[in-house]
């Protein structure tokens, strides 16, 4: 919200995106921030990560709600709509008029994106699996849910991408990511003087965005 009102104060162009999970939709510092981007119009876009469990909580028991937690918009006066994770073009069109209306109406927006985690919450939630959610869950999402096989098919249905070439990706990424896991459990603990190094890809190869902190999505 800070970033927002800074863009209003300044009367630059743009927008600041708020990612938070459904669990903390139910604290009191998220809606004393929505009655402000609501009563002094900032250019704020509220994204409710919601993968339907807060840490070890399900949703139905930690949220109280009507339809949606984006609705909750509605006691500010705040326009929200809801988004499916998995589509991918989905997701870009609503995010566009949401920054749309920050950008020419200063007005802040909450959008609800419907997701979900495979995996625990953090290293203290082990007992994800088969614990509070069962394992049948679980794998009914990655079979029929995981976004980027969904979005791998699509590709391949427009005739974007063929399925040799999508083989072939996902044999260097998963290469990629071995190697990557080797190079961090070798590498010596990094000293105080990097503590700043290597955390933000726009920063660290000076480009626009990094320079400026102002990023755009393309037509």
């Amino acid at each position: 919200m800070d970033s927002g009102f800074g863009l209003k104060y300044q009367e630059k162009k743009g927008c600041c995106l708020a990612f938070l999970g459904d669990g903390a939709v139910n604290q009191g510092v998220f809606h004393e921030s929505l009655n402000i981007a609501a009563l002094w119009d900032l250019p704020v876009i509220y994204v409710i990560e919601n993968n339907r469990y807060s840490m070890g909580t399900s949703l139905a028991r930690s949220s109280a709600f009507k339809n949606c937690l984006a609705e909750r918009a509605e006691g500010y006066g705040i326009v929200w709509d809801i988004i499916n994770g998995e589509d991918l073009y989905e997701l870009r069109a609503k995010t566009q008029i949401a920054m749309d209306r920050a950008h020419n109406e200063c007005r802040p927006t909450i959008l609800e994106v419907d997701t979900y985690r495979y995996y625990g919450h953090s290293v203290a939630d082990a007992k994800h699996k088969g614990g509070y959610r069962p394992a049948e869950e679980i794998d009914k999402y990655k079979t029929c849910h995981d976004p980027i096989l969904l979005w791998q098919k699509r590709l391949i249905e427009e005739g974007l991408l063929s399925e040799d070439e999508a083989q072939a990706i996902d044999k260097e990424t998963r290469k990629e990511a071995a190697a990557a896991a080797v190079f961090a459990e070798e590498s010596p603990y990094p000293t105080e003087d990097c503590l700043f190094e290597d955390v933000y890809f726009e920063v660290d190869n000076n480009t626009e965005a990094g320079r400026t902190g102002r990023h755009f999505f393309n037509d």
